[in-house]
This record gives structure tokens, sequence and C-alpha cells, in this order.
């Protein structure tokens, strides 16, 4: 099998697993202890994540502290619902579910514009109660870049806070300036069902979940030691590998582009991480391809939309029409995905779509 589906989840890093085993078989007799619990097997336990966290800091801007989840989505449910109560939230129109959702439910939301190629522009107008302004870093579908640091000078401006989802930018690019980021760990190679929640130094959250607060008080929960140790040596890896998997996806992506030249790209080409390659055919029946290709490893749009039967609203913000956007795949790859692969998925699918005659 060839896996193209990166921006869905990505493979577990070696280091990770064996950061995590220690916590999972019970190695030097401490590896199930609760990080919370006083005695030594407890204090062993808080240690992992204490090194944990450090590691997951130091990709980070300074001046902010970390707060661990179960799931990015957790840590936006947390951002959003705990930075306060009145006034407007605006997100981007290509905001991931949980960020549009989240904030659809809570009270104002207002949508802010992108263009043709996926970027949203800092210059537009923000309702004058805005209290909160989420915009991703890099898009989970089109993979656009967004000018995350000129957004957190218009929330300033704007005396309003910015939550920036950074889940497909940590560890591969420098994250931006921001007051609360977001990521989850598998999406850099760690495991899944942990994330975590930087707050900016001086921004108070009121907590989401009560019980015992085991997180600064505001994320309460018993945290895996194994889950966390993960995420830790995941990040550990990205920050030492981040140039070389940066050229190692550069070098994919111009072997892509070339060997599927027939296809039209959705979103822009140089505000871009080049790590997802979002491509349609005219005419294409994406359902059809994938039970031809059934080999290759690709999405019709992001993991959480697929089998919903709705167009993807990230498509529709660009302005594709219905059917542009269902003649659309993803195609995601990274570290691990190997050029042969990518040879041989763009043979299979250029051959697949070539078959329906598009």
């Amino acid at each position: 099998m060839i896996y193209l589906d990166y921006q869905a989840t990505t493979p577990l890093a070696p280091e990770a697993r064996e950061a995590m085993l220690q916590w999972l078989d019970g190695t030097d007799g401490g590896g199930f202890g609760n990080p919370h619990s006083p005695h030594r097997m407890g204090r062993q336990a808080r240690a992992a994540i204490e090194v944990a966290r450090d590691q997951v800091a130091a990709l980070f801007p300074p001046g902010g502290s970390i707060v661990f989840t179960g799931s990015a989505t957790e840590a936006i449910n947390l951002a959003i619902r705990g930075s306060g109560a009145g006034g407007t939230v605006a997100v981007s129109a290509i905001e991931h579910a949980a960020v549009l959702d989240t904030a659809g439910a809570i009270g104002p939301c207002h949508r802010l514009k992108v263009d043709g190629k996926g970027v949203c522009d800092p210059d537009q107008a923000l309702p004058a109660d805005t209290r909160l302004i989420c915009v991703m870093q890099v898009n989970n579908e089109i993979g656009t870049i967004q000018p995350a640091g000129r957004w957190h000078g218009r929330a300033q401006d704007a005396g309003a806070l910015y939550l920036c989802d950074a889940v497909q930018a940590y560890g591969k690019l420098l994250l931006a300036d921001a007051d609360l980021i977001t990521i989850s760990a598998h999406k850099f190679h760690g495991p899944k069902g942990v994330g975590a929640l930087w707050i900016r130094d001086g921004v108070k959250l009121t907590a989401q979940m009560t019980g015992g607060g085991q997180e600064a008080g505001i994320r309460s929960g018993t945290l895996s030691p194994a889950l966390v140790a993960g995420m830790g040596a995941a990040a550990a890896v990205a920050a030492q590998r981040m140039d070389d998997d940066r050229a190692h996806v550069e070098r994919l992506w111009k072997a892509a582009r070339r060997l599927m030249a027939d296809w039209d790209l959705n979103g822009s080409e140089m505000d871009r991480w080049h790590g997802n390659l979002n491509l349609r055919r005219e005419g294409l029946d994406v359902n059809r391809l994938m039970n031809d290709c059934r080999e290759v490893m690709f999405s019709a749009g992001s993991a959480c939309a697929s089998g919903s039967g709705r167009t993807s609203h990230v498509l529709a913000a660009i302005g594709l029409t219905t059917r542009e956007a269902k003649n659309s795949i993803r195609l995601g790859f990274g570290r691990y995905t190997t050029m042969v692969q990518i040879e041989e998925a763009a043979r299979l699918l250029n051959e697949g779509a070539e078959a329906q005659g598009v």
C-alpha cells in the first residue's frame, strides 16, 4: 500500500514508539504509575510528562505554557469556550470543523473571507465587538499557509485574542505569534489521543471540564504518560529534522506536480505547505477512482468530512462549484514517503482517471 493521507494522520515515528513503550509495559517497574500520585512511581511518570512538556514547548514561541489535552479538538474547545463570553468570534471560512462548529455554538460568529487561492487577508473588516479571532496557520484540506503573524497583530489592534490552529504546521514550519495555539500529536508522527494547547503568558482561561484540575487547574483528567512521552519524542525529532523534512517534501512535490501535470491545482501553489497536493480533474468520479486505485491511500477531502456527502466548505470558500469540488482529491505526503511511492501513485491515479475518459 502507498500511504498518501498525511493530513488525516501521519505514521508513528520509531522514536515516539520507543518512548511510549516504557510507559506501556512497565519497564523498570514504574511504567504504569499515575503521574498525579505522590509516590515514587507517580513521580517517575510525572517526570516523563515534564520532559515531554519541554520537548513540545521547544517548537512554540517563547513566553507561554503548555496544557496537554486529549486532542486538538479538545484544545480548541478549551481555547474558544474558556477565553470568555459575549462578543463576536471571527473565524476564517476555511477553518477546521472543530473551530467553526465550536465558535458557531457559543454565540455570534463572523466568517472571514478567503480569496480564490485560499488565503485569508488580515485587512478585511471585523465586527466592533470581536473578542477572538481564529485563523489557522496551514489549512488541512488545501495546505494554504495563512498570514498568521499579521492576524495576531490585527487581533492586538482590535483588543481581541488570537487563536491559531497549528495542527498542520507544528513540526513543519516556525509557528507564528499568537495568544493561543493548538496542536495534535498524530499530525507530526506522534500517537493519536493526545494534543496540546499553548497559552501565552497573561492569557487566562476558564476550565471547561471540571474534576481534578490536573493540568494548570484548567484541564481535568489523568494524563497518559505513554501518549505524552510519545508526543514529546515526536516533537524532538521534528525539531531535529525540520529542514531535512522540508527539503524531502519539496523534492516529492516537484515530482508529483510533474507527473500529474494534467490535473488542476486547488489553492495557492506558492503560499502552501508542499506536502499537500489538492487536485481536480473535470468529470472525475472520485469514488470510482478510489475503488480502482485501492493500493493508494488518499482522500476526497478532509478526513473529518469524508463520507458525509457534503461539499467541502474549504473548496466552496475558494470559489469552486459543487461539481469541481466533487472532482477533487487530496494527496498528503511527508517524512516517510519515498520517491518510488510518489511515482507509482501518480501512475495509478493517472491511469485510473484516463480509464474514466477524463
